[in-house]
């Protein structure tokens, strides 16, 4: 697969995998691939990783669990193992050349991957939800990839978000996603090459700071140069002299000087806004390394009890998903589901999304990004406090911060939810400890945006004070949360679930107590099941009685004086969790329209209900 050289990359079809960092030369490699379960662990002692044929056959990337993957097995299995020939077609694809390097990504693998190439082990990475690499050497006109993948469904210290610990699945929790279950593909790049890059715009000081990383030491006479385009306009254009493998360049966009035209040139979701951007590394002796990019000029921030878009309160009207589909788990379907999916949340009429513990296919945040939604990116989380659960929590979150940080639709960074692995952090000073790191943590690699520390309750630092309260009676809802006096009795009381609101020092309890108030997941109202097993926090009767429900519930909501927004739980049915806004197929159960309507208080704009 190709994406013609200098296309600007907010203009790409969304199959690209890495929608930020674009070349021109690439071939991807998913479709059939032996494979095996390993379930006594003897694959390396028989030497699998040597070549040796597997029985069975995985459609990748799309997990064995899942009736994609022509697998469709829930049960335990810790260890599977992969296997693929590349051709020489899919080697040419690439352009690859002599001189050239022949990279190997892979978008993400659940949760340990080793990798062989003809043998030769290349690459080890840990970490379920992240992106990893590894050199091809000596490709030749082919060559053999074997992946071991070790995903351990009783490791309670894994980051597994909402996969099952247990064999079934049962309430919130859902089917494993193991092993590859992102992109795997081929890119050829120059032998020094870039291998990341970071924004960091700034509207009041009108420049944008680029962070460049090189696979390499530059030679003497390395430049890079950087262009800067808005449609065909060009923006800015900067050349500098790259005398390390990591390097800043800060550039300087006029266009933001306007005063009174500066907002043509910000990024909202009304009107999301993209920098297309140029990046070129010239090493002497070597062909030009060309990346096509994009970024957003937006400012994220709060203040006098709001959230703050571009120095201005924003409502936060959002919703929480899983990113969960029946047949392909936590992959998406295809590329054109990711973008189906940003699509039908904005047709709903909502203005934010709460991923909820899912770091999502990047493909799903250039959507995000170019359509225009805001996103709280919220980690997955481990289901035991420990020392590895500790160690492996800090360092996946901050790989992901460094593959995402560069999306404008990102807004809040979300480490815990709901004190899933750090159960007793309202006690014990070294759960206290975790929650708080994490969030410094985050501060320190990206201060552009809000973090929660623990979504939900018993805070101990956060910019933003969110609450989940599953209260489905309008009235005590609007009581709750109505008047600032409400949220602070609230605040000083037991939380919705009977845990404390507020934990941690003196200090944080009152920075935090000071921040603005979300009702970040509320509702949860499902129609009576018709399957066992089948649930949500509130039944109603009918499809009729859903629209009722939901009239009041919003009217509640947007009554209140205090809340800075609100996030509705949940947009889909996601197995035996039936309380989404539409089926597990993405089919509402109301008409769109009048969804839109009832959210955003239109009431004017009442539309039957179809026929069902």
């Amino acid at each position: 697969m190709r994406v013609e050289p200098f296309l600007a990359a907010s203009e790409q079809d969304g199959t690209y995998p890495r929608p930020q960092l674009v070349r021109d030369r690439w071939a991807e490699l998913g479709g059939a691939w032996e494979f095996e379960f390993d379930d006594a662990d003897a694959g390396r002692e028989r030497g699998w990783h040597a070549g040796q044929s597997l029985s069975r056959r995985i459609i990748v990337p799309f997990p064995p669990e899942s009736e994609a993957s022509g697998i469709g097995e829930t049960g335990y299995h810790r260890v599977l193992w992969y296997r693929r020939t590349v051709t020489t077609s899919e080697i040419e694809a690439t352009g690859h050349a002599d001189g050239n390097t022949l990279l190997l990504h892979f978008g993400a693998v659940d949760y340990r991957a080793d990798v062989w190439v003809n043998g030769l082990h290349v690459v080890h990475h840990e970490g379920g939800h992240t992106p990893f690499a590894a050199t091809v050497p000596r490709p030749g006109k082919g060559f053999e990839i074997v992946v071991r993948v070790e995903d351990d469904p009783l490791d309670l210290g894994q980051p597994r978000g909402k996969q099952d610990w247990a064999e079934q699945r049962h309430v919130v929790w859902y089917d494993r996603t193991s092993g590859i279950w992102q992109p795997v593909w081929l890119e050829s790049v120059p032998g020094v090459h870039i291998t990341h890059l970071a924004w960091r715009p700034d509207i009041i000081t009108a420049e944008v700071r680029l962070a460049i990383e090189l696979s390499a030491h530059p030679v003497v006479g390395t430049n890079a140069r950087v262009t800067l385009r808005l449609g065909s306009k060009l923006l800015a254009e900067q050349t500098l002299l790259v005398s390390e493998s990591r390097t800043t360049v800060v550039v300087t966009v006029d266009a933001l000087r306007n005063g009174q035209a500066h907002e043509d040139v910000l990024w909202s979701p009304e009107r999301p806004t993209l920098i297309d951007a140029t990046v070129e590394l010239e090493v002497p002796g070597q062909e030009r390394d060309t990346i096509a990019s994009y970024f957003g000029f937006r400012q994220i921030g709060e203040g006098a009890g709001r959230f703050l878009l571009n120095e201005r309160p924003y409502d936060i009207r959002g919703v929480l998903s899983q990113g969960y589909w029946p047949h392909s788990h936590l992959a998406a379907p295809g590329p054109g589901a990711l973008r189906a999916e940003v699509e039908l949340i904005r047709e709903l009429g909502f203005t934010t999304v709460r991923v909820h513990q899912k770091i999502e296919d990047p493909r799903f945040l250039y959507w995000t990004d170019r359509l225009g939604l805001l996103v709280w990116e919220e980690m997955p989380s481990t289901y035991e406090f420990s020392a590895t659960a500790s160690a492996r929590l800090l360092a996946e979150w901050t790989e992901v911060i460094r593959r995402d940080a560069s999306h404008p639709s990102i807004a809040v960074w979300v480490p815990f939810n709901e004190s899933w692995g750090v159960h007793h952090v309202a006690k014990d000073p070294a759960q206290q400890s975790l929650v708080r790191a994490m969030y410094h943590l985050t501060k320190s690699l990206d201060t552009s945006r809000l973090v929660v520390s623990n979504d939900g309750w018993e805070h101990t630092c956060s910019d933003l004070l969110t609450i989940h309260d599953y209260e489905n009676d309008p009235v005590q809802l609007l009581a709750s949360y109505g008047t600032g006096d409400a949220v602070r009795g609230c605040l000083d009381e037991i939380a919705p679930n009977g845990r404390r609101m507020l934990v941690g020092t003196d200090e944080e309890r009152t920075r935090t107590a000071a921040r603005p108030v979300v009702l970040s997941e509320f509702g949860g109202v499902s129609i009576e099941p018709s399957e066992e097993g089948a649930w949500g926090y509130q039944l109603v009767e009918s499809h009729e009685h859903l629209e009722q429900h939901l009239v009041s519930l919003f009217a509640a909501v947007r009554g209140t004086e205090t809340l800075a927004g609100w996030c509705y739980t949940q947009l889909t049915d996601t197995a035996q969790e039936t309380n989404g806004l539409t089926d597990e197929h993405r089919v509402p159960k109301i008409p769109v329209e009048r969804i839109r309507a009832i959210l955003r208080g239109e009431d004017h704009l009442r539309v039957p209900v179809d026929q069902r």
